[in-house]
């Protein structure tokens, strides 16, 4: 492959053409990369991407100083598995029910068109982690799997593939915590019939970092797919997830925070399509975002004519402006062609209240702290549905970031 696939490509482009160029891709690998070079890196001319310009914020492919902190402590029992931007570390045994394979890049990523910082992610597996990670889960798996991520020099690919089998579960914590110039992971999810995951996600990186994090997931069956993110940003961070209901009866629950601190951006992006009756999708999405910050947020609920009767939908964006300057797009959606559904959307942003704010005071609270103590309770509603043993992680993540934020 080379640049000429790419129209009037970027310098961050061309070398991304050549690093795909240094392996020998397969057909599969090949197919991503043309996906991704019909558009190129994403930018601010395509509708799903008008508020985060990957092309403007990644001119070049350059390393950078990892500045994350990735101070998390881990569930005493949990098994982990962790990507540096080379490959894959994986522990020598493995509880009772997960089996994991290291696959060449040869597996299809049917929604590459769609997708094209996924597809690239499909495209490059070869190139910085060697193989694609397949997981499958065969049993109700009673220790949470936890995957590390930390890249290295000047971009980072990473592919993993989850495969749950029929009423089976497994509990994933992953850890985003920067450390490349430009990152793009990829990570599928298959569940079958009465399978469940619950998914906590965590994602660090320093202001010169780019970060794409990319989901797709198919809901068999009366399966049940939970997941719930927090997102401190970075130069530009978007994690977009792409989810559809393919069995009857399937329930998806999508909650996630993001905090922009100033020179942060921050983007959750979300697409759900009913393909199947009574299926059920809840999401909650709150973001708290600093003078200079950014936060974005996209939702969209597609609910067919012929197979998306009786679905139970529901979509909640609320936000804070924490001070003059901060920036909050926000763009809910729903695309509803079927008669026989309850699906409804909100969108609201301001500030703290300041009756709540005044009654702190009253009662001795500092205000830098009193609103510190608010926007934490705030977001920590989207954080409820997160793995027992990581949600107190994730507020203590929560509340470092306030605290830097009033500057003590």
């Amino acid at each position: 492959m080379t640049t000429t696939a790419l129209k009037n490509p970027s310098e961050a482009e061309r070398q991304l053409a050549e690093l795909f160029s240094r392996h020998t891709p397969e057909a599969a690998q090949k197919a991503a990369f043309e996906a991704f070079a019909r558009t190129g890196l994403p930018h601010r001319r395509m509708e799903q991407w008008k508020w985060t310009d990957v092309r403007q914020a990644v001119s070049e492919l350059a390393p950078v100083k990892a500045e994350a902190d990735t101070s998390i402590e881990l569930p005493s029992n949990a098994v982990k598995l962790s990507f540096d931007g080379s490959g894959w570390t994986i522990p020598d045994e493995l509880p009772a029910g997960i089996n994991i394979f290291l696959k060449s890049g040869g597996h299809d990523f049917a929604q590459a068109d769609a997708l094209p910082v996924g597809a690239l992610a499909a495209s490059m597996t070869g190139y910085s982690s060697k193989d694609m990670l397949m997981i499958e889960v065969s049993a109700k798996v009673d220790r949470p799997l936890v995957l590390a991520y930390q890249g290295g020099g000047d971009a980072a690919f990473s592919r993993v593939v989850f495969v749950v089998r029929e009423n089976c579960h497994v509990d994933i914590f992953e850890h985003y915590s920067g450390g490349a110039g430009f990152s793009s992971f990829l990570t599928e999810f298959g569940l079958a019939e009465g399978a469940s995951v619950k998914r906590t996600l965590l994602q660090e990186a320093s202001q010169q970092e780019v970060t794409a994090i990319t989901t797709t997931a198919h809901l068999d069956t009366k399966a049940v797919f939970t997941q719930s993110a927090l997102s401190f940003g970075g130069k530009l961070c978007r994690i977009e997830t792409h989810l559809e209901h393919k069995g009857e009866g399937a329930e998806a629950t999508l909650n996630g925070a993001y905090l922009a601190a100033s020179g942060y951006h921050t983007d959750f992006t979300t697409h759900v399509t009913h393909g199947a009756e009574s299926c059920v999708t809840s999401q909650l999405t709150k973001g708290a975002v600093a003078d200079g910050g950014r936060g974005v947020f996209q939702g969209k609920f597609l609910v067919p004519r012929t197979v998306g009767q009786f679905t139970d939908a529901e979509m909640q964006h609320q936000a804070l402006l924490l001070e003059n300057g901060a920036e909050i797009f926000a763009k809910p959606e729903l695309e509803i062609y079927a008669d026989d559904v309850e699906c409804e959307h909100g969108n609201t942003s301001g500030q703290l209240d300041e009756d709540a704010l005044f009654y702190m005071q009253q009662r001795g609270i500092p205000k830098p702290e009193a609103r510190a103590l608010l926007t934490e309770a705030f977001i920590a509603e989207a954080l409820e549905e997160a793995h027992d043993d990581v949600r107190a992680q994730l507020v203590d993540a929560t509340r470092r970031f306030l605290r830097n934020q009033r500057g003590g």
